[in-house]
């Protein structure tokens, strides 16, 4: 059978996702997409979970697309058999999603990276979008979500160029959230999770919401959704308990409802 894709640790509130293709630096193949897709929807539905956390190894988070199976592909098959709906899949997750980056975050690697909600870098990742050197451009997400995050300049010079960034660059650019010492990407990224799954769920999902509408769209539809979103948390059973819980000085007890 050999080694399983990923490997998923489940540690109530937070669930764990490790892309396990080391021999290929996590290159993402149709088959590891799949798995990591299935693993972070099947999390999604579990009540108990309030954070997903994405990783990979130390030396890699995932170096690219696997080269070898899409030099085999017919463009047909890259427009169907399921890769726009995967990507699709976990931007609609409503969990929220960190992803712990070390070494290696490049092509494919770096769009799945920013489908995230926020990155937590080791001090040795390095962030790159070299497509173009194979004759092909990032075709999921990248050409707009990294330029929604480090601004057209910056984006054209990592695409149109390959030149990558290191984490303090990342960091300086607007890419990652943090960046921590090579021994404490994991348990830094960790604990940033137990912090989100920490909060009231029902906020942090609509929050999350909130927060993508803005990155995707105009300002006036942001603040639309903003206002129907306070309101509805503000009848959330959680919202009472959130501000009783102030009140009385303890800690909440979420319900998710």
């Amino acid at each position: 059978m050999g080694e399983p894709l990923v490997l998923v640790e489940l540690d109530a509130p937070i669930a764990t996702v490790r892309m396990n293709r080391p021999d290929s630096l996590n290159a993402l193949s149709e088959g590891l997409m799949e798995a990591v897709v299935a693993a972070l929807v099947d999390l999604d539905a579990d009540p108990d979970v309030r954070c997903l956390l994405l990783a990979g190894d130390e030396r890699s988070f995932a170096a690219g697309a696997d080269i070898s199976e899409m030099s085999g592909s017919s463009a047909i098959e890259m427009a169907t058999g399921g890769r726009v709906e995967r990507w699709d899949q976990i931007r609609r997750l409503h969990t929220p999603l960190v992803a712990a980056v070390s070494g290696f975050c490049l092509g494919g690697g770096c769009e799945l990276a920013m489908t995230c909600d926020l990155i937590v870098a080791s001090e040795t990742a390095r962030f790159g979008q070299p497509e173009t050197a194979v004759g092909l451009i990032p075709g999921a997400g990248g050409t707009q979500r990294l330029t929604r995050a480090v601004g057209k300049s910056l984006a054209m010079d990592m695409i149109l160029t390959g030149r990558m960034l290191s984490a303090s660059e990342a960091l300086g650019a607007g890419l990652v959230a943090r960046v921590v010492a090579r021994e404490a990407w994991m348990t830094e990224a960790e604990r940033v999770a137990r912090q989100v799954a920490s909060r009231g769920p029902v906020a942090q999902r609509f929050a999350k919401e909130a927060v993508d509408r803005s990155f995707e769209g105009g300002l006036g539809a942001g603040l639309d959704f903003e206002r129907k979103a306070l309101h509805l948390t503000f009848a959330s059973e959680d919202a009472h308990e959130g501000l009783a819980a102030f009140v009385e000085k303890r800690e909440p007890r979420w319900q998710s409802k």
